[in-house]
């Protein structure tokens, strides 16, 4: 599915955590009707793919079953694609991968960029875009001082060879996310945002995701419900900066930001 190739503009990824532990929803999702009562919303509000994950992904968060995992993301994907937003899901398991494709979704989004070498083989078997995040450690051990010689170059660096080789496994369409949060300190993430042209010249569409991120936090000295001002001013200045995808909490809000700012760049 040729996701970014049939539509213009910056595209806005809703997230749906089916967890109970997420870091901003907390378990406000976690059964299905919540979760599929959530994403419709998403859809109204004009997200043009919802993000559907069942394993928490935050700071210290521990590992869940891939057969929970599949309990928690599977009827809800069922449900939602009778809608016309696009689903894509989140996962870094190759079974939760393949069961969500044939479920419905259309795209997978990998926080371990595609690790695992039968995560490309469904990518490509299937002819699904495929999401490859960068992340230094993993989500239990990933905010206990991660530290870079040069954050740009070695994410970028990664991004790159994860990229050569899903091509080389036939994935037909690659997605690069820098892991905004993922093993990185506040001036990690911020120089990242600051040079995401250089993540964008490897010629891939760039995913980006710093929605209510605790650097935002960092900076404003506001907690994860009162960031949105914060997460606006994020996205707007990483779409100047070449972001093609942005993964948000707040689908319409950031889409109004967007509206805005495109039309001040047009005029």
């Amino acid at each position: 599915m040729e996701l970014l190739n049939r539509r213009k503009g910056v595209l806005v990824m809703g997230i749906l955590n089916t967890t109970p532990d997420s870091f901003y929803a907390g378990g406000r999702y976690a059964s299905t009707d919540a979760a599929v009562a959530h994403g419709q919303l998403l859809a109204e509000d004009g997200a043009d793919i919802i993000d559907i994950g069942g394993e928490s992904s935050r700071p210290g968060s521990a590992p869940v079953g891939v057969e929970e995992e599949i309990r928690r993301t599977l009827p809800v994907i069922k449900r939602l694609s009778t809608t016309n937003t696009s689903l894509s899901i989140d996962t870094c398991r190759p079974e939760v991968a393949e069961a969500g494709v044939v479920a419905g979704a259309a795209m997978i989004n990998d926080i371990t960029g595609l690790a695992n070498p039968k995560m490309l083989e469904i990518a490509a078997r299937y002819h699904v875009p495929a999401v490859i995040m960068h992340m230094q450690g993993s989500p239990r051990t990933m905010q206990d001082n991660p530290t870079y010689s040069d954050v740009v170059g070695e994410v970028k660096e990664f991004l790159s060879q994860r990229a050569k080789a899903a091509s080389q496994h036939g994935v037909r369409q690659v997605v690069l996310d820098p892991g905004i949060g993922f093993g990185k300190n506040l001036q990690h993430n911020l120089q990242l945002l600051k040079n995401l042209g250089q993540i964008k010249s490897l010629g891939y569409p760039v995913l980006v995701g710093p929605s209510r991120k605790s650097f935002i936090g960092a900076i404003t000295g506001q907690p994860a419900g009162q960031r949105l001002e914060g997460t606006i001013a994020a996205c707007i200045l990483a779409a100047a900066n070449g972001a093609d995808i942005l993964r948000v909490h707040d689908v319409k809000a950031v889409k109004s930001a967007l509206a805005v700012a495109d039309a001040i760049i047009s005029a």
